[in-house]
């Protein structure tokens, strides 16, 4: 063998080591690092429940994230077929975003429903509760659904009447920054607390409006105004919270807790 070919063969069989060596310590340190990366998931979920039900400050460590969320909220099962509170999973551990993806545990939604576009639904959900005395204070709903560019995934919070926002806000999207991103924005957020969910006559009433909303319209106590130069996530957020606020979502089970029925 020519002494190229032998430079040829050892740059190669370097260039393979040194890629083999680095892919073992990548998937060596993806695997090390898996734990850590869920429990700072579990950590940024249990911060946005809290900030959205109007809990503890921004700024809380680690730590203190979980000593409050289980100190004040109750997770529970909900069956949404049934409208009904459920034992079939630990709340606690149940992935609801997992078991929208299993046949057994979710269902194709059809066009006409799938107004949030998430494709198919769970058939249980993970709901959080904010009690005084067994009394509900808040109920923290988590909610998803399309937007411009992407699948946003929040909670709403609203109070024990059923009826009043607490807060909503989004822990994960791909919307444009300045665009359909400001929906991170805090002063739309503020936007949405105290406004009211059903009409007098118990039907879904929030909405989205383009624009700014009339403070002088009688519809104005439902309505937020819409995020300008971003349309289209502004329909997606008013569609995912129909969808979830709807007899395909959460529409069942909030008329069977207010009848004391779930």
């Amino acid at each position: 063998m020519s002494s190229q070919k032998e430079s040829v063969v050892r740059t190669l069989a370097v260039a393979l080591s040194v890629c083999l060596v680095c892919s073992i310590f990548v998937a060596g340190a993806a695997v090390a690092l898996r734990p850590i990366q869920v429990e700072n998931r579990q950590l940024d979920k249990q911060r946005s429940i809290l900030a959205i039900a109007g809990i503890g400050d921004s700024d809380l460590s680690g730590r203190e994230v979980k000593e409050l969320f289980g100190q004040r909220i109750v997770a529970r099962l909900v069956d949404l077929k049934t409208g009904k509170f459920s034992d079939a999973f630990d709340p606690k551990t149940f992935d609801a975003a997992a078991s929208a993806k299993d046949p057994k545990l979710s269902q194709v939604l059809p066009g006409e429903q799938d107004i949030a576009s998430i494709k198919r639904r769970e058939q249980y959900s993970v709901v959080y509760m904010v009690e005084t005395n067994g009394k509900l204070d808040t109920l923290i709903l988590p909610i998803r659904g399309y937007g411009l560019w992407s699948t946003l995934y929040g909670f709403l919070a609203v109070k024990g009447d059923l009826d009043t926002i607490v807060g909503l806000g989004f822990y994960q999207h791909g919307e444009t920054p300045g665009l359909g991103g400001e929906v991170d924005n805090p002063k739309w957020r503020a936007l949405w607390v105290n406004k009211k969910l059903f009409a007098e006559q118990g039907n879904l009433a929030v909405q989205i409006v383009k624009g700014n909303v009339d403070p002088q319209s009688p519809k104005a106590v439902h309505q937020v105004d819409g995020l300008a130069g971003a349309t289209l996530t502004s329909n997606g957020v008013n569609n995912l919270l129909h969808f979830w606020l709807g007899e395909n979502g959460f529409g069942p089970f909030i008329a069977k807790l207010r009848a004391g029925e779930a």
